[in-house]
């Protein structure tokens, strides 16, 4: 993992789609365990400019610890 330094940046680009609350076809893939194709999907908005993945597995059928350790 790199460090940013936010006062270098005018601009960041910020990867969202890792969001089980956000995507349902993110949250089918964690639920389902598909944990490799929920990482492309982070790998593909890296590849498009993304600087920074929001990773969010807060979701009440989710025990988002375990699918982050998981994952």
């Amino acid at each position: 993992m790199t460090s940013m330094n936010a006062a270098s940046q005018s601009f960041v680009n910020v990867g969202e789609r890792t969001n089980v609350t956000g995507s349902a076809v993110f949250r089918r893939m964690i639920t389902e365990g598909r944990y490799a194709d929920a990482v492309e999907v982070a790998r593909q908005q890296v590849e498009n400019g993304a600087q920074v993945i929001d990773v969010n597995m807060d979701e009440g059928m989710l025990d988002g610890a375990e699918a982050m350790r998981t994952s």
